[in-house]
């Protein structure tokens, strides 16, 4: 045999025996896929976080930012005033270290108990919140890393229009995620089940994250070669005897080939782009963190002055038109600022000159430039505001996978020209470093967020012609794979009746084989 036909065969072989293994996990794939189009998996969004926020109204008497222990206040990543508790609260986060501090007695908060719990969830809902909340470091909706320095939480069932569960941070009494029951229920045949997270047992889980890089690079090769059988065993020329251009009668066969024709070339880039996202062996991952996002933010102010000063931050933002619901205080190249937010998730930005506060909308993109070049010693290759989205800086909606990232504009962007070719988008309204992409991950950005989903912001302006796109090639995979079953099924069977008439008894074989009268 030649080594021509030694490789058509196994092509053969190969695409038979991996497309009976993963026809009825590639069907599911998509069936779980098209829900996930409309429904995601459970997150908390900062606009929904904000909005179930109380105002914070009269602070006369509030504590500033000078009663926080020395210890607290060294190199904190952010402080935070807001509601805990039902009352005024400082948190404070220095990686994964997390503490609350009451804004009225400068008192360190006490441990979150069930019932401080169930307080935060029925003041979050709008709603009671049911007796028994239970205290737990992981469940099926909680695996994201982000909520690491919050564990164990607190699941409280709660009522209202959205009737779920809500997860309570155990060290700060935070509401940290927010599951509705209909979301849960439709999550059983969308995210939770397209991920296999029934297969994951905790946030970091190497056996499930191999388990579903195997499964997909197998399923990746099931598919590239369909596409190649199906393309040898079409008539470009000519015709089979029958007078079709497929040499397939039976219908199921018949139909696999055709439909597999038309969308082979879709299954092939969905299967192997959600290989891509689970990033195998690290390829879309930086080597190096190449910026130092602790020489922007600065040396500690001794003097925090007056912007330390909840009431007079709150007096100078407050309008009738504004109405602020969170303070966070940011420093950049050695100032404090403070980011003031409203249930809106709109925002101001206070900052001191002189002892007088001034308010405006956003940094002024110039001094702004001079404290993102101290990210990097590489040389600042360009800085320019984005007004609009970009490939690679856009907005998703809700139910997309990172629906909760913070995406707005304008938006500082700059290159730095170092071996990676780091990028960074700077939040002109709260001065937050958003996303930082080097080359590696923009890479990933092509071969996984566009090849699975198609999120050009050109595509994603066409919203429902995307997604009336996506649900056709959708269901024409998922005809592909349930015709790749019932084929699958019934070779099986047929293999296995092959293997017991060999292996049974002669005798027994002998009186099967013989005619009846």
């Amino acid at each position: 045999m030649s080594l021509r036909s030694t490789a058509k065969r196994w092509t053969y072989l190969v695409h038979r025996w991996l497309g009976i293994g993963g026809c009825l996990l590639m069907l599911l794939w998509f069936v779980s896929g098209m829900v996930m189009l409309f429904i995601g998996y459970p997150k908390l969004t900062p606009g929904e976080r904000l909005a179930a926020l109380p105002t914070l109204a009269d602070a006369r008497g509030w504590q500033a930012l000078s009663v926080l222990p020395d210890a607290v206040r060294q190199e904190p990543e952010r402080i935070v005033l807001t509601t805990l508790r039902g009352e005024p609260a400082y948190v404070v986060r220095s990686g994964a270290n997390m503490g609350a501090w009451s804004a009225l007695t400068a008192q360190a908060l006490p441990p979150v108990s069930a019932q401080l719990a169930e307080v935060s969830a029925a003041q979050f809902a709008g709603g009671p919140a049911f007796v028994g909340a239970m205290s737990l470091d992981e469940d099926r909706w909680t695996h994201s890393r982000g909520l690491d320095p919050h564990r164990p939480l607190y699941r409280v069932g709660v009522g209202g229009e959205e009737p779920g569960d809500v997860y309570v941070s155990s060290r700060t009494g935070e509401v940290v995620l927010d599951a509705p029951r209909l979301q849960q229920r439709w999550n059983y045949v969308g995210a939770w089940l397209h991920w296999l997270y029934f297969l994951r047992m905790q946030s970091v889980d190497p056996v499930w994250t191999w388990m579903v890089i195997v499964l997909s690079a197998l399923c990746t090769v099931a598919a590239v070669s369909g596409g190649v059988v199906g393309i040898w065993r079409w008539r470009f020329r000519g015709q089979y005897r029958s007078g079709s251009k497929t040499p397939y009668q039976e219908p199921w066969m018949r139909w696999h080939h055709l439909i597999g024709l038309m969308a082979s070339a879709f299954v092939f880039t969905w299967i192997f782009s959600g290989l891509m996202s689970m990033n195998p062996l690290g390829v879309f991952s930086s080597s190096h963190a190449a910026l130092e996002v602790a020489r922007y933010h600065g040396e500690v102010p001794r003097d925090t002055g007056t912007i330390a000063q909840p009431a007079a931050v709150l007096a100078a933002v407050a309008t009738p038109q504004f109405v602020p619901v969170e303070i966070q205080w940011r420093r950049i190249g050695g100032d404090l600022f403070a980011v003031v937010l409203d249930g809106n998730a709109d925002s101001r930005l206070v900052t001191e000159r002189g002892g007088a506060l001034q308010v405006s909308t956003a940094f002024d993109a110039g001094w702004l430039q001079g404290r993102v070049e101290a990210m990097s010693d590489a040389r600042l290759r360009r800085f320019t505001i984005l007004q609009a989205p970009d490939a690679y800086f856009y907005p998703r909606a809700a139910e997309a996978m990172n629906g909760a990232a913070v995406r707005r504009f304008p938006v500082a962007m700059a290159d730095f020209d170092d071996a990676g070719a780091t990028r960074v988008y700077v939040d002109l309204a709260t001065g937050d470093p958003l996303l930082t992409m080097g080359r590696r991950e923009r890479v990933g950005r092509w071969l996984f967020s566009f090849l699975h989903s198609w999120d050009l912001p050109t595509l994603l302006r066409q919203q429902n012609g995307r997604l009336i796109m996506l649900l056709l090639l959708s269901l024409a995979g998922t005809a592909l794979c349930a015709t790749a079953t019932v084929i699958g099924y019934r070779r099986l069977r047929m293999t296995l009746r092959r293997k017991r008439h060999r292996h049974a008894p002669f005798s027994e074989r002998s009186r099967r084989d013989l005619p009846r009268l």
